[in-house]
């Protein structure tokens, strides 16, 4: 693949400021450090699979599937849901297949409405992360109900605390709304102190909010645990309908505009090599493969195998 943050020649001439073509330099230079970094660290970080994933095949053997990611060669598994299945069984299954339970992703609806069994759930299966994964549109940036969400991370990362967990965020690009002129997500952090809530950065969606990942990795570095390796490809405008991908329904009947799909890792325009390096930077202590959507003519399972096998090769 090739990398979207390579050297490039800076020409300086009239209309290119002092300060600007320092600037260039030092990103570009930045960059090239972040692919060295991510060259030689890619296997030093243990890989876990966002079981969201691989969701219909779950639903149909959820041990087999287990047993099926860990033959790919993952370290770990990030929740979303356990099919039915007690916290101890899942903890059992775990242990004899040989996967780490790293985290889990829980509606923020419902770690409100149940937040000590939802903790006490996971910490069970043996989790060491609590993950607020999506807003449902009432929640988000630009409406009354984001100060909720501000004010309930306080309270679920104490409950998550008291059960040996730590509380973390997965963000969207819908957080790259501003308010006062600093993105929500960005208010999020600076007003949850870092003790009850952590990031848990999604490449993907930061680079559809028009940021560079490597850098946000970085600029929360301590406070960047786990990190979601997510690929895709588009080109450049939104689909109307962009949460349907993500198995969010939409009952607006609205023209679709614009290509974007998932991708495995290394076949769409992320630049893993810099982000890698800006985990290790960021003291990164998982990174997680998540596809929300197969690649087509692909099946859910040879996506994750692609992409483990992707990361194995940098």
């Amino acid at each position: 693949m090739i990398a979207l943050f390579d050297i490039k020649i800076c020409i300086f001439d009239k209309t290119t400021s002092p300060d600007a073509y320092y600037n260039r330099r030092m990103s570009h230079k930045i960059m090239n450090e972040f692919h060295m970094e991510g060259r030689m660290m890619a296997m030093n970080l243990p890989i876990a699979l966002q079981l969201f994933s691989v969701r219909e095949d779950l639903e149909k053997d959820f041990k087999g599937t287990l047993k099926q990611v860990k033959t790919f060669g993952y370290d770990g598994v990030e929740f979303a849901g356990l099919y039915g299945n007690e916290p101890e069984t899942v903890k059992q299954m775990l242990a004899e297949i040989g996967l780490t339970a790293l985290s889990a992703h829980v509606p923020f609806t419902d770690m409100m409405e149940n937040p000590e069994k939802i903790m006490a759930d996971y910490a069970c299966i043996g989790c060491g992360y609590i993950v607020i994964p999506y807003l449902t549109p009432e929640y988000r940036p630009g409406e009354e109900k984001f100060k909720e969400v501000i004010s309930s991370a306080k309270l679920l990362g104490e409950a998550a605390k008291k059960h040996g967990l730590t509380l973390l965020y997965h963000n969207h690009d819908f957080e790259f709304e501003k308010i006062a002129g600093a993105y929500a997500l960005d208010v999020l952090y600076a007003s949850v102190s870092a003790d009850l809530l952590q990031t848990e950065i999604d490449t993907c969606w930061v680079n559809v909010a028009g940021e560079n990942p490597s850098e946000y990795i970085i600029k929360y570095s301590g406070r960047a645990p786990v990190v979601h390796l997510k690929d895709f490809y588009w080109d450049g405008k939104k689909p109307d309908k962009m949460y349907e991908l993500i198995g969010i329904e939409d009952d607006e009947q609205q023209k679709e505009t614009g290509t974007f799909e998932f991708r495995p890792l290394g076949k769409g325009i992320q630049d893993f090599t810099s982000i890698l390096g800006a985990c290790k930077q960021a003291d990164t202590k998982w990174v997680v493969v998540e596809q929300d959507e197969a690649w087509v003519g692909k099946s859910a399972l040879e996506c994750a195998r692609m992409s483990i096998e992707y990361l194995k090769s940098l």
